[in-house]
């Protein structure tokens, strides 16, 4: 097997006339934050409708600065799930606050909003769901739970750039909302990311807090109220956003298609009849997601090698694959905060099975056909 042979989960794609933009900035001279940051900034507002949106380094610091333009610190708690990544939580915990984890819906994999309602407490000032696969919940439920109890939303929208709720684009509304541009994500500045927010003067907060707080005046004042961060995104990396907004309509409808492949070509398979499990493929109650990954549960329980043995099985065959995610409050630094196994036995099940198959938009149908063929033919091997 060479490596053009290979098959991995994702692939970014970056046209010709995107590199060279890239090569321009270089050449500029002006290679940190400046005009291509600001117009990547507004082209992103007119995305979402108008709203203030800056953008930031990476997603960790968008959701992070999210957090503190809310006034979440010490004292506070912000319930949040455990099927995602560490950082959704490890923000909290940087800001001085509790994270609060509650089990997911065993089909969506998203918080269970009856969980949430459960676990609120006096000291609850935030609620941080996050869109896996790009899925929305259920917004209405959502900000209906938040308005009764007077809490912040702070979305982890990091893989949901243009997944839909009721028609209308994820970003377009509601409180704030954070997305990544990380290399793996629908569309990328290789890293980066934005933060929407509600207002200009939550919109100013946020751009000092990405550059140390700094405040500046006439030619030579200078000027910190409050510590910040070293958050910003670089000319560079705009560039490469800039080259990636047009093709957002597109790549969405193909991750649609080759998604409808994968339910086609698991039911040639058998995947269903083998225990492994698909996701939600239509929702009814107005979620649209952008198909950021394809995710199946595997029954790792009743596998010889559990997940381990499949992912290197299809590695093997040439098919990358990836786990998004283990169950966080598992981990050692969590468990110390005092989470243990059978806490949120929801995540926990799908923590240990969940499998991230090949999707990006330029896999071909057949690819689809054999990432399915090819993990039956594995799990009917390993199965007890």
């Amino acid at each position: 097997m060479t490596d053009t042979d290979f098959l991995p989960f994702t692939r970014p794609e970056i046209d010709a006339e995107t590199i060279a933009e890239v090569g321009r900035v270089l050449a500029s001279g002006w290679i940190t934050s400046g005009p291509k940051v600001l117009d990547f900034e507004a082209r992103l507002s007119e995305l979402f409708g108008g709203r203030p949106v800056r953008s930031f380094a990476n997603g960790t610091a968008t959701m992070e600065v999210a957090l503190r333009v809310a006034g979440i610190g010490p004292g506070d708690e912000v319930i949040t799930t455990a099927i995602t990544w560490v950082a959704t939580a490890n923000v909290v915990v940087a800001v001085g606050a509790k994270p609060v984890f509650v089990d997911v819906d065993p089909r969506t994999r998203n918080l269970d909003l009856d969980a949430v309602e459960a676990a609120i407490t006096p000291r609850t000032r935030a609620i941080l769901p996050v869109y896996l696969a790009g899925l929305p919940l259920d917004m209405d439920r959502l900000y209906a739970i938040a308005n009764r109890h007077g809490l912040r939303v702070i979305e982890d929208a990091a893989q949901a750039i243009d997944s839909r709720w009721n028609g209308r684009r994820i970003g377009s509304f509601g409180d704030l909302v954070s997305f990544s541009f990380q290399a793996n994500k629908n569309i990328t500045c290789a890293e980066g990311g934005c933060l929407v927010m509600n207002s200009a003067d939550e919109a100013g907060h946020a751009e000092r807090l990405r550059l140390q707080g700094v405040v500046r005046s006439g030619m030579d004042g200078m000027d910190v109220a409050e510590p910040g961060g070293k958050f910003n995104l670089t000319d560079i990396n705009a560039a490469i956003g800039l080259g990636q907004l047009p093709r957002l309509a597109e790549v969405t409808r193909r991750r649609a298609e080759l998604a409808g492949a994968y339910f086609a070509a698991a039911a040639e398979a058998g995947l269903e009849e083998l225990g492994i499990e698909l996701p939600p493929r239509a929702r009814t109650d107005g979620a649209m997601t952008n198909w950021h990954m394809f995710q199946v549960l595997l029954p790792a329980d009743r596998l010889r090698g559990g997940r381990a043995a499949v992912m290197q099985a299809l590695r093997d065959a040439g098919i990358g694959t990836g786990v998004h995610y283990p169950a966080l409050h598992l981990f050692t630094y969590y468990r110390s905060l005092g989470w243990r196994d059978g806490m949120l036995p929801h995540a926990e099940r799908i923590g240990r099975g969940i499998l991230t198959l090949p999707l990006f938009p330029a896999m071909r149908a057949t690819d689809v056909e054999r990432v399915c063929r090819t993990l039956a033919e594995t799990c009917q091997r390993l199965l007890s």
